[in-house]
């Protein structure tokens, strides 16, 4: 989340985190009546696609929220399917970000790095990924991060 409120400013990123405890924690937000509680732990992300070598220093490009419980949302492309993925590879995330089999990128230095920022089943979640160059970014096996 660091590096997506770098880009936004104080107050946009404080609206911006409101939203995603709006989106995770449906009854804080008070769109709920009080005594209601979720059968689902909540899940919800920020995820995020940075030039740069780590998310701290880097520019922001793109970034999307995704919601997975107690059903698929957010601003994802394809959040079922961002959600399918994620609950078959949220244990071993490098799964997400491994280049396809056929996958032929240039040596070029001009790396990207996604984030993943968190709440994934009622826990914490923060993964980050450096790829060298955007051929690797766009050559993963994955969907979460094609956005």
């Amino acid at each position: 989340m660091r590096s997506i409120a770098r880009g936004l400013g104080l107050g946009s990123a404080a609206m911006a985190l409101t939203a995603l405890t709006a989106l995770a924690w449906p009854g804080t937000a008070g769109a709920a009546p009080s005594g209601t509680a979720s059968l689902y732990a909540p899940s919800a992300l920020v995820l995020s696609v940075t030039a740069g070598a780590d998310a701290d220093s880097g520019t922001v490009l793109r970034a999307v929220t995704l919601v997975c419980a107690p059903a698929p949302s957010g601003t994802h492309p394809d959040p079922v399917a961002a959600c399918t993925e994620l609950r078959a590879h949220a244990a071993r995330m490098d799964a997400l970000t491994a280049p396809a089999a056929d996958a032929a990128c240039t040596r070029e230095w001009n790396p990207m790095t996604v984030t993943a920022d968190g709440v994934w089943q009622g826990r914490r979640l923060s993964y980050d990924h450096t790829f060298g160059n955007p051929c690797g970014l766009r050559s993963t096996s994955g969907i979460l991060f094609d956005f």
